[in-house]
């Protein structure tokens, strides 16, 4: 039986914040690392690429609210800074004042 990989001793060097940050961090990491090992067989974050964690925003964020999505982006960012890559995240968010637009209607 092979040993578990140890999300957060992955993550021990970036995470910063208050506990419960920290702990929402490791909490989606850990979810993220079990998405990506049962679809693409890749157990460990050095084994990952870009299009896994494109693939797990699309795909397992898609049907979650604006501000769940911001909140995983944040944890990939990080995870991204621990693996020491160049890679960019950017998540489309909705503004309320986007959807809220309330013009009048115009007289003729």
């Amino acid at each position: 039986m092979s040993k578990l990989f140890d999300m957060e001793l992955f993550l021990a060097g970036v995470l910063s914040g208050s506990h419960a940050t920290r702990q929402r961090h490791l909490r989606q990491s850990q979810t993220i690392q079990n998405k990506i090992a049962l679809r693409w067989k890749r157990t460990t974050p050095w084994a990952w690429q870009r299009k896994h964690l494109i693939w797990f925003i699309e795909h397992c964020l898609a049907r979650h609210d604006d501000a769940t999505r911001y909140y995983y982006l944040l944890t990939i960012r990080l995870l991204a800074r621990r693996l020491d890559t160049s890679w960019t995240f950017n998540l489309r968010l909705k503004c309320d004042s986007d959807n809220d637009e309330r013009k009048q209607p115009t007289e003729s």
